[in-house]
């Protein structure tokens, strides 16, 4: 049997019915009769040798051998059309997957973000934001930003930007301190990394209290609590200055502390395009 010329308006005609488990709305879909698609999935069975349906009352069941041909052609006909898009207006695209801690893209990236695409328009960034905890490999990422100490096993890392620590809370909260000891009667927030607070009251040069606020996986959704009053979070400062311009959170002492930073991140396995070298050369003069 020769498989290299099977017609892929029969592979678009299976795909389509599989998804629909209906030659009508599948017909309908690909802008074609009902018997063109029928006679379509008919073809491609003979040339394979299987059934790749079974017929029932109403619609249709695949067949283990169907079943088993959906998922490749799912992930080849997206191949195609992602390959076929960057050629969409004209010129070649490239597309760039860039997976981005939730607080530096809301923070940093998204204002900067128009910048980027005036100086690359044949870039087209895929921003997945996440809570420092990312795959690279896992998610199909090129390239992701992240929070720490820029030590991530099999991966190159770019420093990006510094972003020092220090508590922020609503006005209401932050009149009543005055010295880093008044913290110790307030509800401290924190994140995952249990150590924070404690550093930053070592730089301050005091002794930290035990820390018994709610934990919260997202800086974003703690600077939310901190600024509604719920208590006084640790965060990166930098990443909060339209928040501290518009007086929703007040930064009440100007002692910070550096827990990490904001790093690009690749795996060394994936080698650097133009595309992704564009965005890093950027990054890197905008921070």
């Amino acid at each position: 049997m020769d498989r290299s010329h099977i017609p892929l308006n029969a592979l678009r005609a299976f795909e389509a019915a599989a998804r629909r488990l209906n030659v009508t709305r599948a017909a309908l879909e690909l802008h074609v009769t009902q018997a063109a698609v029928s006679h379509q999935i008919k073809a491609l069975e003979t040339q394979l040798g299987v059934a790749l349906f079974r017929r029932l009352p109403r619609g249709l069941a695949l067949t283990d051998e169907g079943a088993a041909l959906v998922p490749m052609l799912n992930d080849a006909f997206d191949r195609m059309d992602a390959t076929l898009e960057r050629f969409a207006a004209g010129r070649p695209r490239e597309i760039v997957n860039v997976g981005v801690v939730g607080t530096f893209a809301t923070g940093w990236l998204l204002p900067r973000l128009p910048a980027f695409t005036a100086r690359h328009p044949g870039i087209d960034l895929r921003i997945m934001t996440n809570n420092n905890r990312v795959d690279l490999a896992g998610d199909g990422l090129d390239l992701a930003i992240r929070f720490g100490d820029g030590a991530w096993h099999g991966t190159d890392a770019t420093a990006v930007l510094d972003a020092p620590m220090s508590p922020l809370c609503a006005p209401g909260i932050a009149r009543r301190l005055v010295t880093s000891a008044d913290l110790t009667r307030e509800v401290l927030l924190r994140s995952y990394r249990p150590d924070e607070w404690k550093l930053w009251f070592e730089a301050a040069g005091a002794v930290a209290p035990p820390i018994r606020g709610p934990i919260f996986d997202a800086s974003t959704t703690m600077a939310a609590a901190a600024a509604g009053g719920a208590g006084i979070a640790l965060l990166p400062v930098r990443l909060f200055e339209q928040d501290l311009a518009s007086g929703r959170l007040v930064q009440p002492f100007d002692i910070g502390v550096a827990t990490g930073r904001y790093w690009l991140t690749r795996l060394k396995t994936r080698p650097e395009t133009a595309a992704m070298s564009a965005f890093r050369e950027w990054l890197q003069e905008a921070a």
